[in-house]
């Protein structure tokens, strides 16, 4: 079995979705952000990256090693 180096990120929501439309409140909440400065760490992958495209200006992202 080989050891493989699983990349992972931590997303923290730093601004509000208050006032944007509903398709960007679903996808912070699909990411598991419902909170202001809440934080979580999901491993990178295609689809959690079109989802941070989609909320780049709503989130802080920290590759973590």
């Amino acid at each position: 079995m080989s050891k493989e180096k699983i990349n992972k990120i931590e997303i923290k929501l730093v601004k509000s979705a208050i006032g944007y439309n509903s398709k960007k409140k679903k996808t912070l909440e699909a990411l598991g952000l419902r909170k202001m400065n809440s934080k979580v760490v999901k491993v990178k992958n295609s689809s959690i990256n079109g989802m941070l495209k989609q909320v780049f200006h709503l989130v802080e992202v920290k590759e973590l090693s």
